[in-house]
């Protein structure tokens, strides 16, 4: 099986901030070698489309695309509109797997990235709990870092279309 990792965002009128996306995609690409396939997508106002995007990971050889919201929270655009968008994009390759991960969520690599702009040396910490101040599990949505489970928004391919968050028990309208 041959993943490809599809890059989504929003789009932006601001040519610059489309050309970005395509940075990213080209520096995962390199990170991941041989390992992966890596295209980037923008949810609307630029091409490629998510339609656009996801085909072509299949064309690059693709029999699994993972979609990548590359959003900060998951929000709706990262737990349903892009979930929909690239569910219907798969109609057209029913040959090939398909999963949407969730936004960045609260990850320690992001606090490092912070407290590096910011010029602050990051020290180590437990980084895998519940950050909240309320200490519950998944109080922050499908990208906490500390909710059992946390991966896939929607999956699909051969064996059936897109699986609601209550399908799989994650508790999670989309």
């Amino acid at each position: 099986m041959k993943k490809a990792i599809l890059i989504i965002d929003h789009g932006s009128r601001r040519a610059e901030a489309n050309e970005m996306l395509d940075c990213v995609a080209q520096l995962v690409q390199a990170m991941a070698g041989d390992a992966a396939i890596v295209r980037h997508a923008h949810m609307e106002l630029a091409e490629p489309s998510i339609d656009a995007g996801f085909a072509a990971c299949v064309a690059a050889g693709a029999t699994e695309v993972v979609a990548f919201p590359y959003m900060l929270s998951p929000g709706k655009h990262s737990t349903a509109d892009i979930p929909r968008l690239v569910s219907e994009a798969a109609e057209a390759h029913p040959q090939v797997r398909w999963s949407v991960t969730p936004a960045f969520g609260v990850h320690e690599k992001l606090a490092e990235l912070i407290l590096l702009r910011a010029g602050v040396e990051s020290r180590s910490v437990g980084a895998n709990r519940c950050w909240h101040p309320s200490e519950v599990p998944g109080t922050c949505g499908d990208a906490c870092r500390c909710v059992s489970g946390a991966g896939t928004v929607g999956t699909g391919g051969a064996e059936g279309g897109i699986l609601r968050s209550a399908e799989r028990g994650a508790g999670r309208d989309l």
